[in-house]
Formats: C-alpha cells, structure tokens, sequence
C-alpha cells in the first residue's frame, strides 16, 4: 500500500540545510546537545530532552540521531540515567537510521537500531536496547535494561508480552517507507 502526500503548513516548520524538518511547536531542549544526521522529521508537540546529559563529560551530546527518522506528534525523548556511586548522571542516546516512532509515545532507551518502528503509545524503558530491524507494535511496554533482539516484533506488556521472529526483509521494507514518508511530507 502506497503512502499518501503528507501536506503541512510551510510556515509552521524549521528545514535546516541537511534536509531535517522541524516543527515549531516541538519542545527541543538543549539543542546543542543534539546530533542529527539529516532527512529528520520532527512533528508539533514532540519533546527532546537535549537539555539532560552527563556533567563533566568530554562530549556533551545528548542525543545521536540518524538519517530519515520520523518523530510523531506528542512524543518524549529522555536520555537514561541511572543513580552510579552516589552521583546521578544521564547517558547519551543513540538512534540509528530509519527509526519511526508514532504519537504518544515514551523514549528513554540507551540505543535503537536502523529500520526499527515504534508504535503508538509505547513506553521504551531506561537503558533498553533495540536492535536492527525491530517492530514495535501499539501500546507496547519495554521493560528497562531489555535487550531485543534484531528481526523482532513485539507487541504488549509484560508478563504477557509477545515476541515473535520477523522475516529478514523486514529493515528493507521499514527503509523504504521511511523514504517514502520523508519524500511525501511536503508543504501545502
């Protein structure tokens, strides 16, 4: 199924010279901190926490993100952060290429593969790992410090979470509609 034209209004979202789109009504944070590769959208009323990251590191990125990522509306993006000897101190995130997360969603992994997709109203847990080629279904809740694995579908909260094998097609397919959405977001 073919995506449809996405039209928005020109004057409501930043583009930058590599080809990000950002909506003036996200909350972006300590944009300094943040890397993006390029190609990014990110849509009204997503939250990224840039502000949030290791006092007195040598590198003072927060966020590391890929190239034709989707951030939905009403997103939150939160560094991890754990309390380590007495101190507490936040860990950089990064996102790979080809990762789309739907609206409502929660994100405070330590990393996300290429080609993965995130549902909509999914919580990712501090410091989980999601790996290349991972689907994500609605209403999703990983655990913190979960490791899953590449070529996965998951879908539900733990204990009756379900974690299904995907074909190894998969991250080719999920590249291409990232393309694809990125190419029919356009301005009216």
């Amino acid at each position: 199924m073919e995506l449809p034209f996405i039209e928005y209004e020109e004057s409501e979202y930043y583009e930058t010279d590599t080809g990000n789109k950002v909506s003036k009504s996200a909350n972006i944070l300590g944009s300094h901190n943040i890397l993006l590769a390029g190609k990014t959208i990110i849509q009204e009323s997503c939250m990224i926490r840039g502000d949030l990251r290791r006092e007195g590191a040598q590198n003072n990125t927060s966020f590391i993100i890929g190239r034709y990522c989707l951030f939905a509306k009403n997103t939150l993006f939160k560094p991890p952060y754990k309390i380590f000897k007495g101190l507490f101190s936040y860990f950089p995130m990064k996102i790979g290429d080809y990762v789309h997360v739907d609206e409502n969603s929660i994100v405070e992994a330590a990393s996300i593969g290429n080609c993965v997709r995130i549902g909509k109203n999914c919580v990712i847990g501090r410091f989980a790992i999601i790996k290349d080629g991972v689907v994500i279904k609605d209403d999703t809740v990983i655990p913190p410090n979960t490791v899953i694995p590449s070529f996965t579908l998951v879908s539900g909260c733990p204990p009756k979470q379900v974690i299904e094998p995907l074909s190894e097609n998969v991250p080719e397919n999920l590249e291409s509609k990232a393309k694809s959405y990125y190419m029919k977001f356009i301005p009216k």
